[in-house]
């Protein structure tokens, strides 16, 4: 196989193997940060303390919490057909969420560091008949040892951004030689479609985003009664997934409003929830009492501004509010995920700059189930629409609702696409 492989990915094995002795290093720093968790730092490494269950093991890989929900139900109907199932990812909030919502019986291992000797004991150890890798985190050793020991390969839901796409179109040789060792890929959408055929991937269908089939998010019945019960019939606004940048624009959009909303309550969602504080000293600026939920707060009678830095919790904020700004969106970033906001029943509020998720904007943006915004005084003018007028805010979450769903379907898509490949090990099995 070496000899059939691009220089840039020769070189790449061999740089991975290389740096094998600093990992210790990075991992402890990683530790430090709050990025690793210290009882597992093994699985870094390929080492597994829970022992490989007997029979066909399908291995679905997912990056990090988005990749993660939106396999979730595959999973399910994977292990439903008795099917055992492993499932890795790479964060330690993914794996908070594994905990909390992999079904019964189906296994969470993080994701080895790419270098050949720990996926390599990683792939000794748990021996995938199958494996199934969502979105597009394509670690170059990762995808050629599986290949190598003849585990087929799948992308699914898989998706390329803008950036990612520009970036692999400068190596088109290493991007192709990743992408032949795939049985299949099956893209979002007929953009990423494109896209992936046009950097080498031979077999391609359109299956659809399986984050349109997630249910949508759960919340607490207990902390949402809380924080209910503190909002007390308030006017509220989520902004959610905020990015550097956006939060003044949504505390402004807030200023403009207050006057004419008494009550009126903000809940900044930022993405990174270490960036809580440095939301609060925005607020604290525009002279807007503002609170940490990080710090155990609940929005007080005088709470304008609540910075909701906590993880898994948007399922309960989007509960709180009618109206949803979708972050990410304001800034060049690409845009936030809208569809658990639409599952929810929430009117939906946008930036320019959405091409991460840009056929389910366009879809949502056409149904008049959410609209763009340019700034914060256009956010305050729309904003100020929908909390004067609840008829007109109800029409438009309505069609968000409506538009989601009508998108539907690529679980049952997926489930076709793979169903060869699980009966093959189930033939194996016997």
């Amino acid at each position: 196989m070496a000899e059939r492989l691009p220089a840039t990915l020769r070189a790449y094995r061999r740089l991975a193997a290389a740096a094998m002795p600093f990992t210790p290093l990075v991992l402890h720093q990683r530790m430090r940060r709050g990025k690793e968790d210290p009882e597992r730092i093994g699985e870094r490494r390929g080492e597994a303390r829970i022992p490989r269950p007997q029979g066909p093991l399908v291995w679905v890989h997912g990056a990090s919490v988005g990749e993660l929900v939106a396999v979730l139900p595959l999973v399910e109907r994977i292990r439903g057909r008795g099917f055992n199932v492993l499932v890795t990812s790479g964060t330690t909030t993914s794996a908070e969420l594994a905990d909390r919502r992999l079904p019964s019986g189906v296994i969470h291992q993080f994701v080895p560091l790419d270098a050949p000797r720990y996926i390599a004991r990683f792939l000794n150890h748990w021996r995938p008949g199958l494996a199934l890798i969502a979105e597009s985190d394509l670690w170059p050793n990762m995808i050629m040892e599986s290949a190598a020991r003849g585990i087929p390969l799948i992308l699914v839901n898989a998706r390329l951004s803008e950036r990612s796409y520009v970036r692999w179109r400068k190596a088109p040789g290493t991007i192709a030689a990743l992408l032949d060792r795939f049985d299949l890929c099956l893209a979002q959408s007929p953009h990423d479609a494109d896209r992936y055929t046009e950097l080498g991937a031979p077999h391609v269908g359109m299956t659809g985003n399986l984050k349109l089939d997630a249910p949508a998010p759960p919340a607490d019945a207990a902390r949402l009664a809380d924080i209910q019960g503190a909002v007390d019939g308030r006017p509220v606004v989520v902004a959610a997934s905020t990015h550097p940048g956006e939060e003044a624009s949504v505390i402004e959009a807030h200023y403009r409003l207050r006057g004419r909303f008494p009550g009126l309550l903000t809940i900044v969602v930022p993405r990174h929830p270490e960036r809580g504080a440095g939301i609060v000293n925005i607020a604290d600026v525009a002279s807007l009492p503002a609170v940490m939920r990080s710090r155990g707060y609940l929005p007080g009678k005088r709470t304008e501004i609540y910075v909701a830095d906590t993880i898994g919790e948007l399922g309960l904020i989007y509960r709180l509010s009618p109206i949803v700004f979708m972050g990410g969106s304001l800034v060049r970033h690409g845009g936030q995920n809208p569809i658990e906001a639409a599952k929810l029943g929430t009117a939906i509020l946008h930036g320019p700059h959405v091409w991460n998720f840009a056929d389910i904007y366009s879809a949502l943006d056409a149904a008049r189930g959410a609209e763009e915004v340019a700034d914060a005084t256009r956010l305050a003018a729309r904003i100020g629409a929908w909390l004067s007028d609840a008829k007109l805010r109800q029409t438009v979450a309505e069609a968000a609702f409506k538009t989601v769903d009508m998108l539907g379907g690529a679980l049952d898509r997926t489930l076709a696409a793979i169903d060869p490949y699980l009966m093959q090990l189930r033939l194996e099995q016997r």
